[in-house]
């Protein structure tokens, strides 16, 4: 199989899934795992389902139907507000949709009206990232406005921390998120089947306080994918980080100047708002290879290289690397991404992808987890370099689900 593609490890992923559904069962919490990062392949989100992920969640529409499409029954989450030209479709294909804005909402309603169905609803609170979200004074308003449309059912409340400014949940926003659900329910007199009170980032906060509150409910896609938590990039003890490689060619291998020569000006990535190009330290001459894999396909600030491997540059084709131990044309060399770095390459085109059928290994446990948090993604050396006829696992290619 010809790169650049992706090598996912199903057991890996299985693992990762089957430990946090048991994890948070303990504290009555269920999971929606969010498959946007990988575009809803239909092998990654069964894995899920079989080892108890509750729903499916993704911002994408198009990504819903595909999974519809593909035979996926389980309830499907769209985590982003509908887009007002897509309620017919958000109403056919998926079960519940996360909600801020009335005209939205009633517009979601005479969709559902039309087609004989009953729409969820979970509407979001702003609790301080400044993302998405109804403001505390205005949700039990919205919340009345729902409960009057009967093409639709209020699921429950959420909110979504740390994705635009980082903000952590912790012990006042959580406990806010429940007060508002408790007195939801006594001004209206319901039962709310769904609090849910974020993403990975949550994670961290459980762990600390162990006392969830009335959140019963978390939308999970780089715990369940990379094993760990977004705000500070850290393992998550006793989950695997390395289900994902990014494999690239070699194109060229030369011995080069490290400091180029010649009137610089700007490049198309450059930052516009620096006339000035980057200065660049004369370290002499080093060994350079062309990798076939540039920014159209991934994020290369994502990318955890080999040992002994450095990325020193990036165009929209190629990626530029230094090596201290010799490179060879047509040797394929093997990075962990992260989440971003992920999310790009899997929609990237020319980006195709592998699934090896692994078991479901336990990592080396909570102390190797945790020391790898300062090596992010790093296995062994021999893990990097994937021309090894040995690799025999593989049992299915995809190309483009969608």
């Amino acid at each position: 199989m010809s790169a650049p593609r992706l090598e996912i490890d199903l057991g890996r992923l299985q693992h990762n899934a089957i430990t946090l559904v048991k994890r948070l069962a303990r504290q009555g919490i269920s999971i929606s795992g969010v498959s946007k990062a990988v575009l809803g392949l239909p092998e990654i989100v069964r894995i899920w389902l079989a080892a108890g992920v509750s729903s499916i969640g993704d911002s994408r529409l198009e990504t819903i139907e595909a999974m519809v499409g593909a035979g996926i029954t389980a309830p499907l989450l769209l985590i982003r507000t509908p887009m007002l030209s897509q309620v017919e479709r958000v109403v056919t294909h998926a079960t519940t949709s996360c909600n801020s804005e009335p005209v939205v909402i009633r517009a979601l309603a005479a969709a559902a009206l039309r087609q004989g169905r009953r729409h969820g609803v979970l509407l979001m609170v702003e609790l301080g990232d400044l993302r998405e979200g109804i403001l505390p004074p205005d949700l039990e308003a919205i919340a009345e406005l729902t409960l009057g449309l009967p093409s639709l059912q209020l699921m429950g409340i959420g909110s979504n921390l740390g994705c635009q400014h980082g903000v952590a949940a912790d012990a006042d926003n959580m406990a806010e998120l429940s007060a508002l659900a408790n007195a939801l329910e006594a001004r209206f007199g319901i039962s709310l089947e769904l609090i849910s009170g974020g993403n990975s980032a949550n994670l961290a906060w459980l762990e600390q306080s162990g006392a969830p509150g009335r959140i019963n409910h978390l939308r999970l896609g780089e715990a369940l994918l990379l094993g760990r938590e977004p705000l500070g990039r850290t393992a998550i003890p006793g989950l695997h980080t390395d289900a994902f490689k990014l494999v690239g060619e070699l194109i060229e291998v030369k011995t080069k100047p490290t400091r180029p020569w010649g009137r610089q000006g700007l490049t198309s990535f450059s930052n516009e708002n620096s006339r000035q190009p980057p200065l660049r330290a004369d370290r002499g001459l080093r060994q350079r290879g062309l990798l076939a894999l540039g920014i159209q396909d991934v994020d290369p600030a994502g990318l955890e290289p080999p040992p002994g491997v450095s990325i020193v540059g990036a165009s929209s084709d190629h990626l530029v690397l230094e090596a201290d131990h010799p490179l060879t044309v047509g040797e394929e060399l093997g990075f962990s991404p992260n989440y971003g770095a992920l999310l790009r390459a899997m929609t990237s085109p020319f980006v195709q992808r592998r699934c090896i059928d692994g078991e479901a290994k336990t990592p080396r446990g909570a102390a190797a987890a945790t020391a790898q948090a300062s090596r992010p993604g790093r296995t062994a050396r021999g893990d990097h370099k994937l021309n090894d006829p040995k690799r025999a696992e593989v049992i299915r290619i995809n190309h483009g689900f969608i």
